[in-house]
């Protein structure tokens, strides 16, 4: 009786220490998922390098040269697009204090659009038209608070530059200590769960892997084929603007933010037959990689049916934010061996009584 008493006590126990350590840790929790995301894809990288003969066994430089890698492919297009900004300051200071002593004239084109051409025109001329209006337009806009997000905006890109630092760290430490930590979680899996729990792991993580892997090929295909399509409408610098196309293609269907302004660009610099037709080139591009390419990469390495990705991509975007881009399809692929098994030990039963 004593020790039924003591294998209820420590199972309380040990309940309550882990609610009480999910409830210190629950803020980090995405931050963690995500450092878990980025080893588990990069996982095989790592192993070359540690078995390369100029790193062979060095564990520590490894992880740290690996990590910092990440960490410069990641945040190199955002300090390029800061660089820019920091470029562009002095111009649109200029602009801005042009247009409050003289206003901002329509572009000659805004008139020859069809149908509402005219309509724009004059109510561009209500806003922006003179120094008048246009500081009346900025005082409404201060009125209304339009501004107020700046704080916001800035504690913000704080905050997260401080937890794509904790991503890292953690990302550092998985890469030291990943070996015992794998070999831990397969015993506690087959412990719990049998020789099948192990096998649910190893899928998650390979459904892991495929889907990082069908994200990067899906955004380097993207970005050299916007590339194309940036310099033949003329667009200064396509390269870059390929490689910011092709990251941003990361995410579905966030790739259309890139070309958008690209071709509102265009249509400023009054060439609305180029900005029209690289907008739609671009749709054509993303609901082609987003709807058919990339779920048939991810399914495929996983054997999850076309649908089922889908899905998973997007209803884990909608409901775990971007970390759902991984969560969702590796949750469906894993419940989809479960119902394979289940199917499986039914069909064995039924044969077995058949018998």
């Amino acid at each position: 009786m004593s020790n039924t008493l003591q294998v209820r006590a420590r199972f309380i126990g040990c309940l309550i220490l882990f609610l009480l350590g999910s409830w210190v840790l629950h803020g980090f929790f995405d931050l963690l998922a995500w450092a878990v995301v980025l080893a588990i894809a990069t996982w095989p990288v790592y192993e070359r390098l540690l078995a390369s003969t100029e790193l062979n066994g060095k564990v520590t430089w490894v992880a740290l040269s690996l990590t910092f890698l990440i960490g410069a492919i990641i945040m190199a297009p955002f300090g390029y697009g800061v660089s820019r900004l920091l470029e562009e300051v002095e111009t649109l200071g200029q602009l801005f204090t042009h247009a409050q002593n003289v206003g901002i004239s329509p572009p000659d084109w805004l008139e020859t659009l069809p149908v509402i051409g005219h309509w724009l025109k004059e109510n561009w001329l209500k806003v922006l038209g003179d120094s008048e209006t246009f500081n009346g337009s900025l005082q409404w806009l201060a009125s209304a608070k339009t501004f107020n997000f700046t704080k916001e905006l800035a504690g913000q890109l704080v905050s997260r530059f401080f937890g794509f630092l904790i991503i890292l760290l953690v990302l550092f430490l998985v890469y030291q200590h990943g070996n015992n930590l794998g070999r831990q979680v397969l015993a506690s899996s087959n412990k719990l769960f049998g020789e099948k729990g192990c096998r649910y792991f190893l899928h998650a993580t390979a459904a892991v892997r495929s889907t990082v892997n069908g994200m990067m090929l899906i955004g380097l295909g993207k970005g050299v084929l916007m590339g194309f399509g940036y310099a033949f409408v003329g667009l200064d610098n396509p390269a870059i603007l390929g490689a910011l196309t092709g990251f941003f293609a990361i995410i579905p269907f966030a790739a259309k933010l890139v070309f958008s302004v690209c071709a509102l660009v265009l249509v400023a610099k009054g060439h609305p037959v180029e900005a029209g037709s690289l907008f739609i080139y671009g749709m054509t591009l993303t609901l082609i990689a987003d709807n058919y390419i990339r779920p048939a990469l991810i399914g495929g390495a996983v054997k999850l049916p076309f649908i089922w990705t889908l899905l998973g991509i997007f209803g884990g975007l909608e409901t775990f934010g971007l970390l759902g881009l991984f969560l969702g399809p590796v949750l469906l692929a894993v419940l989809m061996t479960l119902w394979r098994d289940w199917i499986a030990d039914l069909d064995s039963l039924s044969k077995t009584n058949d018998q």
